[in-house]
């Protein structure tokens, strides 16, 4: 089995499609962030494990779900419909000559991913060698633990190349497709978002000098 952690804030319209996709042998962990909707009572209708993370940020549901995981391999993706969970198996599949994986997102219509959000990202994802900062991806339990990640923002994933970089590892990405998702973003739907979103990552490059 392996798990598969979801930050959640307000996703009760997105995760019936996600949980109802997830591959045999993938459990969800649905990390629930302060939702006002219900999304709780959605996942675990739909079979996930719960978690409650009450401090608000990306990065803390994130690494709360890490926390609950015990599989030996853990995969991270978005909880908005944007990703297709029956995608998982092709990141993972990089595993074997990489140690962190990444879903390089390919939009299926012009929307799905603002061009304010995707330019930002870029110059980010270049400094590594990548494409794409992918909100995708896969590691090992235990060596991610180990990476001693501190951001609880928006910076979290970066957090995770930077420190993956810097600890040796092999990076792979490979194409997976980005839907528009269900409802609008906290992050990439609006400028101030998005704008928030790049001063996190700012913050851990800067701390990563």
């Amino acid at each position: 089995m392996i798990d598969v952690v979801l930050p959640c804030l307000d996703e009760a319209a997105a995760l019936p499609w996600v949980l109802d996709r997830m591959p045999d042998g993938h459990r969800a962990i649905v990390v629930d962030n302060g939702s006002a909707d219900g999304s709780a009572d959605v996942a675990a209708a739909h079979g996930a494990q719960v978690v409650h993370e009450p401090r608000r940020g990306f990065g803390a549901a994130c690494h709360a779900g890490l926390l609950a995981a015990t599989s030996d391999v853990v995969c991270f993706m978005d909880a908005d419909a944007s990703l297709d969970p029956a995608e998982l198996p092709r990141v993972l599949a990089l595993l074997g000559d990489a140690d962190l994986a990444l879903g390089r997102r390919r939009p299926v219509t012009r929307g799905a991913w603002p061009p304010h959000a995707r330019v930002g990202n870029a110059l980010v994802a270049r400094r590594f060698g990548l494409r794409d900062i992918g909100p995708m991806r896969a590691a090992r339990r235990e060596p991610l633990l180990d990476l001693g990640l501190t951001d609880r923002r928006s910076g979290y994933p970066l957090e995770m190349v930077l420190r993956a970089v810097r600890h040796g590892w092999r990076l792979a990405e490979t194409d997976v497709a980005y839907h528009p998702r269900t409802g609008r973003s906290k992050v990439t739907g609006t400028v101030r978002g998005t704008l928030q979103a790049m001063r996190d990552m700012h913050r851990v490059l800067e701390a990563g000098r």
